[in-house]
């Protein structure tokens, strides 16, 4: 049955967690105790990849370990050589990421096809692993990579701590579930994905092996359209507040449902004050294999004021939007939207992922016509792993914009990349 078959999914994880070499730094031991801490440590590498916040396309775990003697410390530097190539028709949107919201509503000849080429994804990571008497089990990671300044500075991504059942640092939100979202080529991925990050505490234990609760208090951050006139921005003063409940009934399947709280200030600059708006989103996501050969992905969000942190609607100003006919008054508009993937494994190392996705943005009053009203993204992409460690990938895009004057138009990208990792 499906559920008593390993998916193959599962099948090149374990083909990758097998390939990882474990070098012991300060005397090796017994053979026998040798082949245990390898195992223990195998397992610890296992988790990394049934991370509760990974996503598909994040490295996997390097190639070296490097391990104390006692088995009490763990090390390892890894990283990804990420080279992607994308061309782009009917209409241009020259950044590595296909978003709907950026596609030209009317190319004109000199915007019409693109040609580029971007490393954007290459990336370098630090991970220790460790246990003692005082704070039981840890881990430290840290990872950083080019997709700063035209795609090539390096950024910093993540920087986190794990201590037993608490995580502090820059981390993925409590509020998102990267293992929900299908495999993509593509930068940005599903346009209604929740990709925000930023320093949290978040206390997270699970429960019998199937249940797993978070609670998380996280760095705000906001994109609200003031005009310095009649509204201005105000410094954040309360953090945000983000949960989830998920069941798990085996090692990267579940159903989560996670929601977030936030604050989102502004100033009302004809009445002399500063007004506090409160924002909130919900989300239910899933990913599950049915069958061995078989995944599927599906996430659903909704919420108020919560725009700014997709991935459609991160570069505008849309958490709070003016009211008309209330000069001075800002209000959180709501929206939604939901992804679903497909992905079915010829082999262990070869699959076809389909996908697609949309954000809707629903303010409550008109807007003008050339304002954004939602936007579809499709993906059609081929994964093939020459070594556990290889992949070469090709993947096909649509992104459509819809406005409110219902004016509509589609553009289209093809997008081949390879992959190493170590």
């Amino acid at each position: 049955s499906a559920k008593d078959s390993p998916s193959l999914p599962d099948a090149l994880i374990d083909s990758t967690v097998r390939s990882t070499k474990v070098v012991f730094i300060d005397g090796k031991p017994s053979p026998e105790q040798a082949r245990l801490d390898v195992d223990s440590v195998r397992k610890v590498i296992e988790s990394f990849y049934y991370d509760q916040f990974r996503h598909y396309e994040e490295p996997g775990a390097p190639y070296f370990l490097f391990m104390s003697k006692d088995a009490a410390l763990t090390m390892g530097i890894g990283g990804a050589l990420r080279m992607r190539a994308y061309y782009g028709w009917n209409g241009v949107v020259d950044i590595p990421g296909f978003a709907p919201a950026l596609v030209p509503m009317s190319p004109t000849p000199e915007n019409s096809k693109s040609f580029n080429t971007t490393p954007s994804g290459t990336t370098l990571f630090f991970r220790v692993i460790g246990r003692n008497k005082l704070a039981g089990d840890y881990q430290i990671y840290i990872q950083g990579d080019f997709t700063g300044y035209k795609s090539r500075d390096f950024k910093l991504k993540k920087a986190y701590a794990i201590i037993n059942d608490f995580t502090i640092g820059y981390a993925a939100s409590t509020f998102s579930d990267p293992a929900a979202l299908p495999p993509v080529v593509d930068a940005l991925g599903p346009n209604n994905k929740i990709s925000h990050s930023s320093v949290l505490l978040r206390y997270m234990p699970v429960i019998k092996n199937h249940w797993v609760f978070a609670a998380s208090v996280e760095t705000p951050s906001k994109s609200i359209e003031v005009d310095g006139t009649n509204t201005s921005e105000v410094t954040n003063w309360l953090p945000d507040f983000a949960a989830f409940a998920q069941y798990q009934w085996a090692k990267g399947q579940h159903v989560r449902f996670s929601g977030i709280f936030r604050s989102l200030p502004y100033r009302n600059l004809l009445k002399e004050k500063n007004e506090n708006i409160m924002g909130w989103g919900l989300q239910l996501s899933c990913v599950a294999h049915p069958w061995p050969a078989v995944t599927t992905y599906a996430t659903l969000n909704y919420g108020h004021g919560y725009a700014g942190l997709t991935a459609d609607l991160a570069t505008g100003q849309y958490d709070l939007v003016p009211e008309p006919g209330k000069p001075g008054k800002l209000y959180a508009p709501k929206g939604w939207g939901w992804n679903l993937g497909l992905q079915y494994n010829f082999t262990p190392q070869l699959f076809v992922c389909a996908s697609a996705s949309q954000f809707r943005y629903l303010p409550q009053h008109s807007m003008p016509g050339d304002e954004y009203k939602y936007g579809i993204l499709g993906a059609l992409n081929l994964y093939w792993y020459m070594t556990p460690r290889m992949c070469v990938m090709t993947e096909f895009d649509l992104a459509n914009r819809h406005n409110f004057s219902h004016l509509s138009h589609t553009s289209y990208r093809a997008q081949l990349a390879c992959q190493f990792s170590f």
